[in-house]
C-alpha cells in the first residue's frame, strides 16, 4: 500500500500502526506528499517506511512522478489521507476500485472544504467520517464505510475537528480491510470496469456463484493480479 499526504499525517499515523511490516493484510510501503514540509513524511521516516516529497510542479508533473513510484514499488492500493488535490481523471481511472479516501463528513452531505464550520453553521445534531473510493469527481466516489459522532453544545470547529479525527483513526483501517477482504467493491459501472472482459461471463452467473466469483475478482485485483481474473471466471488456469 502507498500513502498521499499533504499535512500532519494523523491519520497516515493510524494507517502505519494498523499495518505495519510483515502484517497479514498488507503493509504501507511508501509515503507520498506534494509538500516537502508536511509532518507526514517525518511520522513515515521515523517507522522505517519510504517517503518521497514531490515538490509541486503542476498536475501532470506530479501524478507522472507518483505514477512511476507506485508501479517501482509494487504498490496494489493507493490511501488518501489528508491529500489536497484533485487527481486528474487519468490517474484515477487505472487505479479504480484501488484508490480511497477519507473525508471528515457523512457524505454526500458537506464535500469540499471547512466541513466542521460548515456542519456548524447548519445546526446538524451529528457529523461523522466516511471512507469511500476516489471518483472523477471532488468526494463524490462511491462509499465503503461511514462513521458518526454527535455535535455537542458549544462545539467550535477545532472540538468537533478534534472528534471526527478520533474517530477516523479507528475507521480508516477497517475499510481498508475491507477492501483487502474483497467485502467491498465499486458497484455499477465501477464493477463492470473492475471486471473487464470477464464482465460478460459475470452477468450469466447464477445468484448463488456471483458473490464468490465477485469476490476472488475483487481480491486479484486489489493484490495486483488483475490480469488472472478473466481466466478466473473461466474456470481455467492462467496462460504461462
Amino acid at each position: 500500500m502507498a500513502v498521499m499526504a499533504s499535512g500532519r499525517g494523523t491519520n497516515l499515523e493510524a494507517l502505519l500502526e494498523a499495518f505495519s511490516p510483515q502484517n497479514p493484510w498488507g503493509e504501507v510501503v511508501l509515503v507520498l506528499s506534494d509538500n516537502p514540509e508536511a509532518y507526514a513524511l517525518k511520522r513515515a521516516s521515523r517507522r522505517g517506511v519510504e517517503a518521497v516529497a514531490i515538490p509541486w510542479r503542476g498536475r501532470k508533473a506530479f501524478e507522472r512522478e507518483a505514477l512511476d513510484l507506485l508501479r517501482a514499488r509494487g504498490v496494489d492500493l493507493v490511501l488518501l489521507a489528508g491529500f489536497m488535490r484533485l487527481l486528474s481523471p487519468g490517474f484515477v481511472e487505472p487505479w479504480y476500485g484501488r484508490l480511497l479516501n477519507i473525508h471528515p463528513s457523512l457524505l454526500p452531505d458537506y464535500p469540499g472544504l471547512h466541513v466542521h464550520r460548515r456542519v456548524l453553521e447548519a445546526g446538524e445534531r451529528e457529523t461523522g467520517s466516511t471512507v469511500h473510493f476516489v471518483d472523477q469527481g471532488m468526494d463524490t466516489g462511491p462509499i465503503v464505510l461511514q462513521g458518526r459522532v454527535p455535535v455537542l453544545p458549544g462545539d467550535t470547529p477545532e472540538t468537533l475537528e478534534r472528534r471526527v479525527l478520533f474517530l477516523e483513526h479507528r475507521l480508516y483501517p477497517r475499510a481498508v480491510r475491507l477492501v483487502l477482504s474483497g467485502m467491498a467493491f465499486p458497484p455499477g459501472e465501477g464493477l463492470k470496469a473492475l471486471l473487464g472482459e470477464a464482465w460478460p461471463r459475470f452477468q450469466g452467473l447464477s445468484p448463488r456463484e456471483k458473490p464468490l466469483y465477485l469476490r476472488a475478482a475483487v481480491l486479484l485485483s486489489v493484490w495486483g493480479l488483475g490480469g488472472l481474473v478473466p481466466a478466473a471466471f473461466r474456470g481455467q488456469a492462467s496462460p504461462r
